[in-house]
């Protein structure tokens, strides 16, 4: 398919998709689910990381979640509930909607951590390496 812009592209991601308020997505981490973090080293650095979530960068994101995938991180279980990170939710939604298409129980976080850090919801400094979960 093509689309005439990003927002359309982004507006057909969203589409197929669930987002999550800062709330929410705290609510569903006291669930189980896990946040994965897309953001690059300079914004995590720059905004700071929510505790026990996991790093990965955009480029391996379906790889390493993936549960048959031979280069999944080990958080990456069948059935495993992911909700995904960016800086301000955009690239998240994107990403959230790769992995809904592959089957990976995924959902967004509207506002990306600058939504969660509005919510009053804390950050710790960053970075965390690269596949690495972040310490609270």
């Amino acid at each position: 398919m093509t689309y005439a812009d990003v927002d359309d592209l982004l507006q057909a991601a969203r589409s197929g998709i669930t987002r999550l308020s800062a709330r929410a997505a705290a609510e569903a981490v006291a669930r189980g689910a896990l946040i994965v973090d897309i953001r690059p080293e300079w914004q995590r650095r720059a905004d700071g990381e929510i505790a026990g979530s996991v790093i990965v960068e955009r480029n391996h994101l379906e790889w390493r979640l993936h549960p048959s995938s031979d280069a999944r991180l080990p958080q990456a279980q069948e059935g495993q509930e992911w909700v995904v990170a960016c800086r301000e939710g955009y690239a998240s939604s994107l990403a959230t909607a790769s992995l809904v298409s592959l089957g990976v129980p995924a959902s967004d976080l509207e506002d990306g951590v600058l939504g969660w850090k509005a919510a009053g919801l804390p950050v710790v400094p960053g970075p965390t390496g690269v596949e690495q979960v972040v310490a609270g």
